[in-house]
């Protein structure tokens, strides 16, 4: 079951890459970030597609995306100067706290289903 988490958060980590690889393509108008996008984001597939052996679809969907667009998030702020405001940075809390609550409740759950 471990394994299953850390394949979804290698594949969250390569969505962030791959978001940022979009950025860098300009439209896909540059051949090399164009083609490290498509890598990154298909190795990010491929990732998610083994976590989603153990990890309940809906949950592990949530956490990829959330992963992705929290990184997506802090990264664009960091890299290409877009507004850290307030109102921003509380959403932010927002999706980070239901990707805890994710993770949390989906592991409650398979406990209970693997106990008699």
């Amino acid at each position: 079951m471990k394994k299953a988490w850390t394949f979804l958060f290698i594949a969250g980590a390569l969505e962030i890459a791959g978001v940022l690889l979009l950025k860098a393509a300009s439209g896909f108008t540059l051949l090399v970030p164009s083609i490290f996008f498509f890598i990154a984001t298909g190795t990010s597939f491929i990732f998610l597609s083994l976590a989603i052996r153990k990890i309940p679809i809906g949950t592990a969907y949530a956490i990829w995306t959330g992963i992705g667009a929290v990184g997506g998030f802090v990264f664009a702020i960091i890299l290409f100067g877009e507004p850290a405001n307030f109102a921003r940075i509380l959403c932010l809390i927002l999706i980070v706290t239901g990707i805890v609550g994710l993770k949390l409740s989906a592991h409650q759950k398979l406990k209970e289903d693997t106990n008699p």
